[in-house]
Protein backbone atom coordinates (compact mmCIF):
# COMPACT_ATOMS: atom_id res chain seq x y z
CA UNK A 1 0.00 0.00 0.00
CA UNK A 2 1.54 3.30 -1.13
CA UNK A 3 1.14 6.29 1.18
CA UNK A 4 0.57 9.47 -0.84
CA UNK A 5 2.05 12.44 1.01
CA UNK A 6 1.25 16.05 0.20
CA UNK A 7 4.20 18.37 0.83
CA UNK A 8 3.43 22.06 1.16
CA UNK A 9 4.38 25.20 3.03
CA UNK A 10 4.64 28.93 2.57
CA UNK A 11 6.74 30.63 -0.07
CA UNK A 12 10.45 30.48 1.00
CA UNK A 13 9.69 28.17 3.94
CA UNK A 14 12.17 25.54 2.73
CA UNK A 15 9.80 23.09 1.09
CA UNK A 16 12.29 22.46 -1.73
CA UNK A 17 14.96 21.62 0.85
CA UNK A 18 12.67 18.95 2.33
CA UNK A 19 11.72 17.71 -1.16
CA UNK A 20 15.42 17.24 -1.96
CA UNK A 21 15.90 15.28 1.28
CA UNK A 22 13.07 12.97 0.19
CA UNK A 23 14.61 12.55 -3.29
CA UNK A 24 17.97 11.72 -1.64
CA UNK A 25 16.17 8.90 0.19
CA UNK A 26 14.98 7.49 -3.14
CA UNK A 27 11.36 8.60 -2.65
CA UNK A 28 9.44 9.73 -5.74
CA UNK A 29 8.64 13.46 -5.49
CA UNK A 30 6.22 14.87 -8.05
CA UNK A 31 6.83 18.63 -8.17
CA UNK A 32 3.82 20.75 -9.20
CA UNK A 33 6.07 23.74 -10.01
CA UNK A 34 8.22 21.76 -12.45
CA UNK A 35 5.12 20.33 -14.11
CA UNK A 36 3.60 23.84 -14.26
CA UNK A 37 6.74 25.17 -16.00
CA UNK A 38 6.55 22.34 -18.55
CA UNK A 39 2.82 22.95 -19.06
CA UNK A 40 3.40 26.52 -20.29
CA UNK A 41 6.24 25.74 -22.70
CA UNK A 42 5.84 26.41 -26.42
CA UNK A 43 3.71 23.80 -28.09
CA UNK A 44 1.72 22.94 -24.95
CA UNK A 45 -2.03 23.76 -24.92
CA UNK A 46 -1.69 26.07 -21.88
CA UNK A 47 0.94 28.22 -23.67
CA UNK A 48 -1.53 29.39 -26.33
CA UNK A 49 -4.31 29.92 -23.76
CA UNK A 50 -2.03 32.13 -21.63
CA UNK A 51 -1.10 34.32 -24.62
CA UNK A 52 -4.78 34.60 -25.57
CA UNK A 53 -5.59 35.66 -22.00
CA UNK A 54 -2.63 37.97 -21.22
CA UNK A 55 -1.49 39.17 -24.65
CA UNK A 56 1.78 39.02 -26.63
CA UNK A 57 3.41 41.51 -24.18
CA UNK A 58 4.25 38.66 -21.82
CA UNK A 59 6.56 36.97 -24.33
CA UNK A 60 10.34 37.15 -24.39
CA UNK A 61 12.10 37.71 -27.72
CA UNK A 62 12.54 33.96 -28.20
CA UNK A 63 8.79 33.41 -27.81
CA UNK A 64 8.96 31.93 -24.30
CA UNK A 65 6.64 33.30 -21.64
CA UNK A 66 8.37 35.91 -19.46
CA UNK A 67 7.60 34.27 -16.12
CA UNK A 68 8.81 37.30 -14.16
CA UNK A 69 6.53 39.68 -16.06
CA UNK A 70 3.58 37.30 -15.80
CA UNK A 71 4.30 36.79 -12.10
CA UNK A 72 4.32 40.53 -11.42
CA UNK A 73 1.01 40.83 -13.27
CA UNK A 74 -0.81 38.09 -11.37
CA UNK A 75 0.59 38.72 -7.89
CA UNK A 76 -1.02 42.16 -7.80
CA UNK A 77 -4.31 41.28 -9.53
CA UNK A 78 -6.58 38.63 -8.04
CA UNK A 79 -8.69 38.28 -11.21
CA UNK A 80 -5.64 37.73 -13.42
CA UNK A 81 -4.20 35.26 -10.92
CA UNK A 82 -7.42 33.23 -10.97
CA UNK A 83 -7.48 33.34 -14.79
CA UNK A 84 -3.92 32.01 -14.95
CA UNK A 85 -4.68 29.29 -12.39
CA UNK A 86 -7.75 28.17 -14.35
CA UNK A 87 -5.49 27.56 -17.36
CA UNK A 88 -2.48 25.97 -15.65
CA UNK A 89 -3.98 24.00 -12.75
CA UNK A 90 -6.04 21.44 -14.72
CA UNK A 91 -3.04 20.55 -16.91
CA UNK A 92 -0.78 20.20 -13.86
CA UNK A 93 -3.32 18.15 -11.89
CA UNK A 94 -3.77 15.67 -14.76
CA UNK A 95 0.00 15.08 -15.09
CA UNK A 96 0.50 14.79 -11.30
CA UNK A 97 -2.24 12.17 -11.02
CA UNK A 98 -0.77 10.17 -13.88
CA UNK A 99 2.64 10.09 -12.16
CA UNK A 100 1.11 9.40 -8.71
CA UNK A 101 -0.81 6.42 -10.11
CA UNK A 102 2.39 5.05 -11.70
CA UNK A 103 4.09 5.10 -8.28
CA UNK A 104 1.11 3.34 -6.69
CA UNK A 105 1.16 0.72 -9.48
CA UNK A 106 4.89 0.21 -8.73
CA UNK A 107 3.97 -0.38 -5.05
CA UNK A 108 6.35 2.29 -3.74
CA UNK A 109 6.15 2.83 0.04
CA UNK A 110 5.75 6.60 -0.34
CA UNK A 111 5.03 9.00 -3.17
CA UNK A 112 5.16 12.73 -2.49
CA UNK A 113 3.14 15.42 -4.26
CA UNK A 114 5.04 18.67 -3.80
CA UNK A 115 2.27 21.27 -4.16
CA UNK A 116 2.96 24.83 -2.94
CA UNK A 117 -0.74 25.79 -3.05
CA UNK A 118 -2.17 22.45 -1.85
CA UNK A 119 -4.77 24.03 0.44
CA UNK A 120 -5.47 27.10 -1.71
CA UNK A 121 -6.19 24.82 -4.69
CA UNK A 122 -8.26 22.45 -2.50
CA UNK A 123 -6.19 19.42 -3.51
CA UNK A 124 -6.17 17.68 -0.12
CA UNK A 125 -8.24 14.82 -1.59
CA UNK A 126 -5.29 13.81 -3.83
CA UNK A 127 -3.16 12.77 -0.82
CA UNK A 128 -3.41 10.58 2.30
CA UNK A 129 -1.25 12.70 4.64
CA UNK A 130 0.03 16.28 4.57
CA UNK A 131 3.38 17.64 5.74
CA UNK A 132 3.67 21.43 6.07
CA UNK A 133 7.15 22.98 6.10
CA UNK A 134 7.07 26.03 8.36
CA UNK A 135 9.41 28.86 9.41
CA UNK A 136 9.06 32.02 11.45
CA UNK A 137 7.52 35.01 9.65
CA UNK A 138 10.79 36.96 9.97
CA UNK A 139 12.85 34.16 8.45
CA UNK A 140 10.34 33.64 5.63
CA UNK A 141 10.49 37.32 4.67
CA UNK A 142 14.30 37.44 4.93
CA UNK A 143 14.76 34.30 2.78
CA UNK A 144 12.30 35.44 0.12
CA UNK A 145 13.92 38.89 -0.24
CA UNK A 146 17.35 37.28 -0.54
CA UNK A 147 16.32 34.40 -2.83
CA UNK A 148 14.26 36.41 -5.35
CA UNK A 149 16.05 39.79 -5.01
CA UNK A 150 12.77 41.46 -4.04
CA UNK A 151 12.01 44.60 -2.09
CA UNK A 152 10.35 44.03 1.29
CA UNK A 153 7.03 45.26 -0.16
CA UNK A 154 7.23 42.85 -3.14
CA UNK A 155 8.09 39.98 -0.84
CA UNK A 156 5.23 40.78 1.53
CA UNK A 157 2.74 40.94 -1.33
CA UNK A 158 3.82 37.44 -2.45
CA UNK A 159 3.54 36.09 1.08
CA UNK A 160 0.09 37.66 1.48
CA UNK A 161 -1.12 36.14 -1.82
CA UNK A 162 -0.97 32.72 -0.11
CA UNK A 163 -2.92 31.26 2.78
CA UNK A 164 -1.23 32.27 6.09
CA UNK A 165 1.38 29.73 7.17
CA UNK A 166 -0.28 29.36 10.60
CA UNK A 167 -3.47 28.19 8.89
CA UNK A 168 -1.56 25.65 6.79
CA UNK A 169 0.16 24.39 9.96
CA UNK A 170 -3.22 23.94 11.67
CA UNK A 171 -4.44 21.76 8.78
CA UNK A 172 -1.33 19.54 8.51
CA UNK A 173 -0.97 15.93 9.65
CA UNK A 174 2.64 16.77 10.52
CA UNK A 175 4.77 19.91 10.56
CA UNK A 176 8.50 20.34 9.93
CA UNK A 177 9.90 23.47 11.52
CA UNK A 178 12.63 24.57 9.13
CA UNK A 179 13.84 27.54 11.21
CA UNK A 180 16.86 25.66 12.55
CA UNK A 181 19.74 23.72 11.00
CA UNK A 182 19.47 21.35 8.02
CA UNK A 183 20.29 18.50 10.39
CA UNK A 184 17.30 19.40 12.61
CA UNK A 185 15.03 19.54 9.57
CA UNK A 186 16.28 16.14 8.39
CA UNK A 187 15.74 14.64 11.85
CA UNK A 188 12.10 15.78 11.88
CA UNK A 189 11.53 14.31 8.42
CA UNK A 190 13.07 10.96 9.44
CA UNK A 191 10.75 10.78 12.47
CA UNK A 192 7.64 11.45 10.38
CA UNK A 193 8.56 8.85 7.75
CA UNK A 194 9.37 6.18 10.30
CA UNK A 195 5.95 6.75 11.94
CA UNK A 196 4.17 6.47 8.60
CA UNK A 197 6.17 3.58 7.08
Amino acid sequence: MTLVIGLTGGIASGKSTVANMLIDKGITVIDADIIAKQAVEKGMPAYRQIIDEFGEDILLENGDIDRRKLGAMVFTNEQKRLALNSIVHPAVREEMLKRRDESIANQETFVVLDIPLLFESKLESLVDKIIVVSVTKELQLERLIKRNQLTEEEALSRIRSQMPLEEKVSRADNVIDNSGTLEETKQQLEEILSCWA
